[in-house]
């Protein structure tokens, strides 16, 4: 409660479903603010260890590789996990809940959610999809001994919950980069979704949307986010080698210079504004040694690349480009629209989904985010 995520109407709640008994026994501790994960930590090797990472506010990856790595180190992908709780609960508190209504969760993970939801509303009033079966065997057995029963579907959470429609409220445990249309048809008007999104090249934040008699979506951005993406949404992106045509970098790439260092276009809102801006970039880094590294700017239709140097105690860097487009230029025209409009944050940006797609903007509705290039 010290932070101010916890509010007094969910205490109860979390006092009733505390966190302990909705993580499993085998965990890979997470890092607040960061995308890493600590070493395997078991109940029974380590208790003081797995208690210390339970009541500390980091999440906790609970599956890697849908559970097809269960070593000591960490594996390649993480695709189950023990949200941390500031962002648990700043996330119900979005949801703005009343008495009676009906919830959609995306994302069951081990339960704790949906526990904590059953205990405010009423297991009845709440239904969770959750895509991977023994993920969902497991929630449901740790609600059942907190004595809770909500409906815990296994299904595409892309595709919602359509027998139990409509919902008042729709809240997503994992990060998309386009909300489902199925989410928007099975929300009552008026209604809101909470979900984590985010673009291509990184960056993600929490979208509160509302729901509008034409079937849109709208609503601001509440703050950063670091989500799981939805297993339907995860993209296998193209590998750098497929750029170069079997030649070593530089291959036939025009070479310049740059004054924007790559380490001040890395941060998370750096990241989503870029992202937003060119829809179809993603990057990678080639580290070096002493601190320096090399970005690379790649397309998600292997049509185009470009790199960029970092070295410390630098001020100008070099860039090498190759391809019908330009992907350092249009990551620096994206980064100046950024920095000459305040180098606004999260909550500044905004979300307007309907028929034709997604739609950021800045500040309002009426002021889109300009797009450098559109994704195919």
């Amino acid at each position: 409660m010290r932070s101010g995520a916890l509010k007094s109407d969910w205490l109860p709640a979390f006092e009733a479903a505390p966190r302990h008994q909705f993580v499993p026994d085998t965990i890979w501790p997470g890092r607040a603010g960061a995308n890493r994960q600590d070493d395997r930590v078991t109940l029974e090797g380590q208790p003081d260890l797995w208690w210390k990472a339970v009541y500390r506010d980091a999440p906790i990856t609970t599956q890697w590789d849908h559970g097809e790595y269960t070593g000591p180190k960490t594996g390649r992908t993480p695709t189950s996990s023990n949200s941390m709780p500031t962002m648990v609960f700043t996330m119900l508190d979005a949801l703005n809940i009343r008495e009676g209504q009906e919830v959609l969760e995306i994302g069951t993970g081990t339960g704790w959610n949906a526990a904590l939801l059953s205990q405010r509303l009423g297991a009845d009033h709440v239904v969770s999809v959750e895509v991977d079966p023994r993920t969902a065997e497991d929630a449901r057995n740790r609600l059942t001994l907190g004595g809770l029963h909500p409906l815990v579907h296994v299904g595409n959470g892309a595709e919602g919950y359509a027998e139990r429609a409509p919902y008042d409220r729709l809240i997503a445990t994992c990060s998309v980069g386009s909300v489902p249309a199925a989410w928007r048809e099975q929300t009552v008007s008026g209604g809101i979704i909470v979900t984590p999104w985010g673009p291509t090249y990184g960056g993600e934040a929490v979208a509160r949307l509302t729901v509008a008699e034409d079937g849109s979506a709208s609503g601001s951005f509440v703050g950063s986010s670091a989500f799981m993406r939805m297993s339907v949404q995860r993209k296998e992106l193209p590998p750098t080698r497929s750029f170069l045509d079997g030649h070593e970098w530089p291959a036939a790439g025009v070479r310049s210079e740059t004054t924007l260092s790559p380490d001040d276009v890395g941060e998370w809102v750096h990241m989503f504004a870029i992202g937003v801006q060119v829809p179809d970039l993603f990057c990678r880094v080639d580290w070096g040694e002493n601190g320096a590294y090399r970005l690379w700017l790649m397309d998600t239709g292997v049509t185009s690349w470009a790199t960029a140097d970092y070295a410390k105690g630098h001020t100008e860097y070099p860039v090498v480009q190759s391809g019908p487009r330009r992907l350092w230029d249009e990551l620096e025209t994206a980064w100046h629209w950024w920095d000459q409009r305040g180098r606004p944050g999260f909550a500044r940006f905004g979300l307007t989904v309907d028929n034709d797609g997604e739609h950021v903007w800045l500040d309002s509705p009426d002021q889109p985010v300009p797009l450098r290039r559109r994704a195919v």
